[in-house]
């Protein structure tokens, strides 16, 4: 080893997951949106000035922030964006999981979350899901130095019951809560509403799911106006100009269009709940899931075969290599004909019959 490489700060990095460019893929993988975003956005892409391009963005994201409090009904002061969700939680474990303490989150849910805890070197537990993948609130209810729920959680898009949730906020008054809500807007419920009792809450979505811009990288979070002051003096301290005027301006749109969105909500749920039945009919078990994905087991094929079968004939899904999940497919929703697609050939490798 080199002298200089003593003082290197190594993580071991997270893994995102495969990206193919093959023709006639069929993607669902990512738990992208197959739709594409609301009819604005490419408008406002069109008619974005090059002046806007040639200049610094607003380093407050105005526009954006205040599209997203009128929306939800906040103040303005209780809005930050920043470059996807990623970024946002990053921004949060960095400003608020200082006191030396560990942190809690659960053992299987989004991988991110132990890489953030490395970088910064903030100490963390992982309490165990229970046998049926579901976060045990009592397990939260201890001395730590900050939690952190996503809500549905991924891999297993199993919701936790909002009341739970507010059991932990509330037994938690000296440390941060985060609810990282990155599929909540496809069947579940928002804690958003707790944001009015508990100055502890903070609530992080993303644009890149429901909302059809995984490309445009756009996360937030909504809390009260002391924890987002917070934030954007971390921000500030480290990159001011963290949105591009493109994103701003595809945002805004995308936040205007609730028809579109609800529509496009709406089409994926019902592919979900029709996709379930089909995958139940050919053996399959899986939690209920309420996010864009399904989480499926097989009891005769194992996943990892499932999984490479299902490449070759260029359809990708998720496959996790771990402990207590490494038998499980995790399928995220696509159009009604790329769902068929993958029902059709499970049935001839299954060799089952509709």
């Amino acid at each position: 080893m080199a002298a200089w490489e003593e003082n290197v700060r190594r993580v071991e990095p997270y893994t995102p997951g495969e990206q193919p460019k093959q023709p006639n893929m069929i993607k669902l993988n990512t738990n992208e949106n197959p739709y594409p975003p609301a009819p604005g956005v490419a408008k406002a892409l069109r008619e974005l000035e090059t002046d806007n391009l040639r200049r610094y963005p607003d380093p407050s994201s105005k526009v954006l922030v205040q599209a997203l409090a009128d929306y939800y009904g906040v103040a303005k002061e209780q809005v930050f964006v920043g470059v996807g969700s990623d970024d946002v939680l990053a921004m949060s474990f960095l400003t608020f999981f200082n006191s030396g303490k560990s942190i809690l989150f659960p053992d299987i849910t989004y991988s991110f979350y132990d890489v953030w805890a490395d970088l910064f070197r903030i100490p963390y537990e992982c309490p165990p899901l229970d046998e049926d993948f579901k976060i045990c609130t009592e397990d939260y209810l201890r001395e730590c130095g900050g939690i952190v729920i996503p809500n549905p959680n991924a891999p297993t898009g199993i919701e936790k019951d909002l009341k739970e949730l507010e059991q932990i906020i509330a037994g938690n008054p000296g440390v941060i809560v985060i609810i990282d809500e990155a599929y909540i807007d496809f069947g579940g419920t928002s804690a958003l509403s707790l944001l009015p009792k508990y100055e502890n809450l903070l609530v992080v979505q993303t644009f890149s799911k429901s909302r059809s811009l995984a490309g445009m990288r756009i996360g937030y979070a909504i809390g009260n106006e002391k924890l987002i002051r917070y934030l954007n003096d971390a921000k500030y301290s480290f990159n001011s100009y963290t949105m591009s005027a493109a994103a701003l301006a595809a945002g805004v749109e995308a936040v205007r269009d609730d028809v579109y969105f609800r529509e496009t909500l709406q089409k994926i749920i019902n592919t979900r709940e029709r996709t379930k039945k089909e995958l139940h009919r050919l053996g399959f078990s899986f939690p209920d899931s309420k996010s864009n994905f399904i989480f499926a087991a097989h009891p005769k094929y194992p996943a990892k075969e499932l999984f490479e079968a299902l490449k070759k004939s260029n359809i990708y899904v998720r496959y996790f290599e771990r402990p207590r999940i490494d038998n499980y497919l995790r399928i995220s929703i696509g159009t009604e004909q790329e769902m068929d697609c993958l029902l059709r050939f499970l049935e001839e490798y299954l060799g089952e019959s509709i």
